[in-house]
């Protein structure tokens, strides 16, 4: 099994400390959990469907594990297995998941195991219980028991065709406590035919010199139990709890485990799970060793966002490798010196997993960030041209009224195209009125807000005066300035609002505070935010509106035609 420093790095890898091999005994097999372990974090609900789709991006990314779920617990998991059988994956192997048989119950009796034969799986994972409290207090049986249910069940599932990987649950706990008897745990499923044991720090609360010691010593006691194996094949689990799960199977991995258990995005029960999309990159292109090809690696981040959307929870910028703000810079230096060398400021290329590099817009920018960012925008700027300094202090007087620009970048493309005279006047407000009526509903106790707005603009010298209702007066005001617009600029008609975010910038004035929002548009195939601040909250969000039209129709005219700044005064 690969040990660290069992590769030598290589020049010509100028952002990975070791190159990655194809060797067998490099190999960690990646063994995805997001179906079922994943899938028990509060907020995460996923349908037949959802599952089948975050199955086949899996698959895509060349997983050659992916569990499905328990398909004796509940009915959507045993509909899931019957659909995968109908269409079945193209690489990956999907496994279905179980506890041993019962206490005093033949495993050719339970009908527990008779739901997972029935998934029609060939890998199946069983876990046991390593913990001799769990095993007197929770299953209320004799450690002899225990032992006969983790050996007879895995037997059983032998002599009907199944492969399998044995999960110790509570291992490094249960070691701690008595370690003669979970080694025993361990020994029971190593004789009765378990091909991979795979050590669960189930609490989540074991540190990496812990697992590191443990993992060690394991590998050491077991080394005379390999039957007719070249090498006893172990597997880690790690829980987040203690915010150590991807140290804690790195730490594992270099002291000989080879196969890595956690979910995409690190999803999971309480604080979740390793987090597949850290441990990937880390290992593969930190440490040499070989998890998915190069060419699946680029498709990391994308993955890392459908899963997102697909469970209905909010990307992570924060998340290392995948996450927006992965690679963003934002200090004056740094964008700099990133310019010059990615290296400085970047221990990848973001490209590699997936990702891009941003230069992010804020007051804490120097003429580095506008001159990247305007390239970013195929504004092609010079440090000479009067307009770069005047950007940045416009910037910088707008973010002390309490703009922001880091989420609000089309207004900022918006803004540096009208300092260098290129921002084309699509409309111009002449005025609006939003009248609100609360509408009390016919036998019920609650009432239906009632927004009615009219907007008077003018097109090409041309005034129109429109009206609109809405449930509220931003959707009104919205549904007010398309409909003066769409005759105009058709194209309108594919633009929605897709989020809308308000805060409260100085909440100890009251009522009178400066209330900032950010609008996301789309036009179905781009998303871009704009920004407005007021401290009449109708006036921000309208600024913001207005600016979501009027980029959205940047995108669509030959206003999108990159400018040539050396032409612009």
């Amino acid at each position: 099994m690969p040990k660290a420093g069992s590769a030598k790095p290589l020049s010509r890898y100028p952002y990975s400390y070791l190159p990655m091999t194809t060797e067998a005994s490099n190999r960690i097999w990646i063994y995805d959990t997001t179906l079922r372990d994943g899938a028990q974090r509060e907020g995460i609900s996923l349908s037949i469907e959802d599952k089948l789709r975050i199955a086949r991006q899996l698959d895509a990314l060349g997983i050659p594990f992916i569990e499905g779920g328990w398909p004796g617990a509940n009915p959507k998991d045993v509909q899931f297995f019957w659909k995968l059988q109908e269409q079945p994956l193209a690489q990956a192997e999907v496994v279905a998941f179980c506890s041993t048989r019962r206490p005093h119950v033949k495993a050719a009796e339970d009908s527990l195991i008779q739901a997972l034969l029935a998934a029609g799986t060939r890998w199946v994972t069983i876990f046991g219980k390593s913990w001799d409290l769990h095993v007197t207090e929770g299953l209320k049986t004799s450690l002899d028991e225990n032992l006969a249910m983790i050996a007879d069940t895995i037997e059983y599932l032998r002599s009907q065709g199944r492969r399998a990987i044995y999960d110790a649950e509570h291992w490094f706990d249960g070691y701690k406590q008595n370690p003669d008897y979970a080694l025993k745990t361990l020994q029971a499923a190593l004789r009765a035919g378990a091909e991979w044991l795979v050590l669960c720090d189930t609490n989540g609360g074991t540190l990496p010199q812990e697992i590191a010691q443990i993992v060690r010593a394991v590998a050491k006691a077991l080394e005379r139990e390999a039957i007719g194996q070249s090498q006893i094949q172990l597997g880690i689990h790690t829980h987040n709890d203690a915010d150590t799960a991807v140290a804690n199977a790195i730490a594992a991995v270099m002291e000989g485990a080879n196969m890595v258990q956690g979910t995409i995005n690190g999803y999971g029960e309480r604080c979740g799970n390793a987090n597949l999309c850290s441990l990937i990159p880390n290992l593969q292109l930190k440490l040499g060793y070989c998890c998915i090809g190069e060419e699946q690696m680029v498709n990391l981040t994308q993955i890392s966002r459908c899963v997102s959307e697909v469970v209905n929870l909010a990307p992570n910028d924060s998340a290392p490798f995948v996450g927006l703000s992965a690679f963003a810079h934002k200090g004056g230096i740094h964008v700099s010196a990133v310019e010059r060398n990615p290296l400085t400021y970047e221990h990848i290329q973001p490209e590699t997993v997936g990702n891009t590099r941003r230069i992010v817009i804020s007051e804490q920018a120097g003429l580095s960030n506008i001159l990247v960012k305007a390239r970013s925008f195929g504004i092609d700027l010079d440090k000479q041209n009067p307009a770069c300094r005047q950007i940045l202090e416009r910037l910088k007087v707008l973010e002390n009224q309490g703009y922001q620009f880091e989420g609000a970048e089309a207004s900022f493309e918006l803004l540096m195209r009208e300092a260098l005279g290129g921002r084309q006047q699509f409309f111009t407000l002449k005025g609006f009125q939003v009248h609100c009526d609360i509408v009390p509903c016919k036998g019920e106790s609650d009432s239906v807000p009632y927004a009615l707005a009219t907007i008077k603009v003018s097109v090409n010298g041309k005034d129109i005066l429109e009206a609109a209702e809405g449930n509220g007066p931003v959707a009104a005001l919205d549904a007010a300035l398309r409909k003066a617009l769409i005759k105009f600029y058709p194209v309108i008609a594919e633009f929605e609002l897709t989020d809308y975010k308000v805060r409260i910038l100085d909440g100890n004035t009251g009522t009178s505070a400066k209330t900032r929002v950010l609008i996301e548009s789309s036009n179905g195939d781009q998303r871009w935010t704009t920004v407005g601040v007021s401290t009449n909250i109708l006036e921000a969000s309208y600024q913001a509106v207005v600016e979501g039209l009027e980029y959205g129709l940047m995108l669509h005219s030959a206003a999108l035609a990159p400018l040539n700044a050396a032409r612009l005064p």
